[in-house]
């Protein structure tokens, strides 16, 4: 298919202050549920993570046990490359007066003073829906493997809230100091298991990234999301393995000199497609956006990803013409 600059600038916007003021409704939605059950917020703002994100978050704390909560709205609208698809605000309720330790081999906690935590992930999980549904009297609220579905309406944001406990990687401490840790999240799903995740660092990156690229990362993570949606509106097969936080994750791999090269988006864009497919070598050690875990787990999932842009590259056609 054939696009113009002017789509390709329609695809790349960012959100608009509207959509920016749904992460912020998510945030006091879940502070007010939170009230519900004792918490406070002792009277402080809403605020920016991270300045130029709407990675917004807020502090609560519960007097009576001495539990403290971090609220963040992560994901796409936290990094700003949503895409019109997607319409949930992903809101992580972090556990951090408790913490879940990863250490060296032959390390444990009596090495750095720790003692065990009391109050258990399911019980935040738990704690978390009650509130939600004391707020909106049981209506629209489900509970899912890894998070809590608030179902949208006229005066609340359809949000994905999602509990998890901090999670604390000691693994590269060697002097058994309690604040030099990487720092991410651990869910916690009703069917078992963990998810580790870092958020924070990846908003940072791609912050970062953006600014190295004079703002055009972010603008062509948001075009790719796009792409792939009116590929599968075309009749394209794409495997579910082809996430959105993949796409974004494999952009942010790609070096700065290539987003460069050139200032309009139809050319920025196929300087990336031709880059991914001439370095698909590189993969193997590709990361995702926070920097810390591998991007693929596995040859199958590279092979996912190679297909698909093979399918992107051929489906992208542009006017090298065109003003």
């Amino acid at each position: 298919m054939k696009f113009t600059e002017r789509q390709l600038q329609t695809y790349a916007a960012p959100l608009s202050e509207s959509e920016e003021e749904r992460c912020k409704n998510a945030i006091r939605m879940i502070r007010d549920a939170m009230k519900l059950i004792g918490y406070s917020d002792n009277n402080k703002e809403i605020y920016k993570y991270e300045g130029e994100t709407p990675a917004y978050a807020l502090e609560l704390n519960a007097a009576s046990n001495g539990r403290k909560l971090f609220l963040l709205v992560q994901g796409s609208y936290a990094n700003n490359t949503n895409v019109r698809t997607q319409s949930d605000v992903d809101v992580a309720v972090i556990l951090e007066s408790t913490f879940i330790p990863e250490y060296r081999a032959n390390v444990s906690k009596d090495k750095y003073g720790f003692s065990d935590g009391t109050f258990t992930v399911e019980g935040l999980k738990d704690e978390v829906e009650r509130a939600l549904k004391l707020k909106f009297n049981n209506d629209g609220i489900e509970r899912n493997d890894k998070s809590i579905k608030v179902n949208g309406n006229s005066y609340r944001v359809d949000s994905d809230v999602v509990p998890a406990y901090r999670h604390r990687d000691y693994r590269g401490d060697y002097t058994f100091d309690a604040n030099n840790y990487v720092g991410g999240i651990e869910i916690r799903p009703d069917s078992g298991g963990r998810i580790i995740n870092f958020p924070e660092q990846h908003i940072k990156n791609g912050k970062r990234k953006n600014s190295e690229t004079n703002h055009k990362y972010k603008k062509h993570v948001r075009i790719m999301k796009k792409m792939k949606s009116l590929m599968a509106e075309s009749g394209y097969s794409i495997t579910s393995s082809i996430s959105s936080f993949g796409l974004e994750s494999l952009l942010w791999n790609i070096p700065n000199s290539v987003y460069e090269k050139y200032t309009a988006h139809r050319f920025v864009f196929d300087e990336i497609l031709k880059y991914l497919k001439n370095n698909f070598e590189n993969f193997e050690g590709y990361k995702e956006a926070n920097g810390v875990k591998p991007l693929f787990t596995s040859t199958t999932q590279q092979d996912d990803y190679k297909a698909f842009i093979r399918m992107l590259s051929e489906y992208y056609q542009y006017d090298i013409t065109e003003t």
